[in-house]
């Protein structure tokens, strides 16, 4: 079955954005292993505001969301929208079941872009197989956490870890459900 790898920057203290949505704070010097990654997923897992601010940000760079990112099966989690770009698919009932279908599919590993209303479901679900965090040497002080609060613990098993000369630390773990 395909793993379902939530993979994100995030700051020293938690947070994926800053208290305006701004991501200004992630390094873009190199790609921080993101090539690497590239070649284990094909799929893409976002939700509805963090699909509205890539879209945003593809319509002033040429189309491109992030630079080097091959083409890949997207699916677009939303309750609200009725329509996405061509070649995305809409996801907007559902959405577990639909979740949960697509890892058994055959392919390569799925990459959940953002949105923390979908982590939080996915999570809660079992659904998140592993976490590759780009931790930021920042400390916002405020913004969104990419965790909320949980009802239990959740173990880990730390499966990679690499420090850049910038101080970016990135952490590789596998969900211990």
């Amino acid at each position: 079955m395909r793993k379902l790898i939530l993979g994100l920057a995030i700051t020293l203290d938690g947070y994926i954005e800053g208290p305006n949505g701004e991501y200004d704070w992630c390094f873009t010097d190199q790609d921080y292993g993101l090539n690497e990654f590239f070649t284990r997923v094909d799929t893409i897992f976002i939700g509805r505001k963090s699909y509205e601010i890539a879209q945003q940000h593809a319509d002033s760079n040429n189309g491109e969301t992030i630079p080097g990112m091959p083409v890949m099966t997207e699916y677009v989690f939303s309750r609200t929208l009725t329509s996405v770009k061509e070649g995305a698919v809409l996801v907007s009932e559902d959405s577990m079941t639909k979740a949960r279908r697509i890892k058994e599919q055959p392919g390569k590993d799925i990459w959940l872009f953002g949105g923390a209303s979908l982590t939080d479901a996915l999570f809660n679900e079992g659904l998140i197989d592993e976490l590759w965090l780009s931790v930021h040497p920042i400390l916002l002080g405020s913004g969104k956490a990419l965790f909320r609060e949980k009802e239990s613990r959740t173990k880990m098993s730390l499966l990679e870890s690499k420090t850049y000369d910038t101080g970016l630390i990135s952490l590789r773990y596998s969900i211990d459900y």
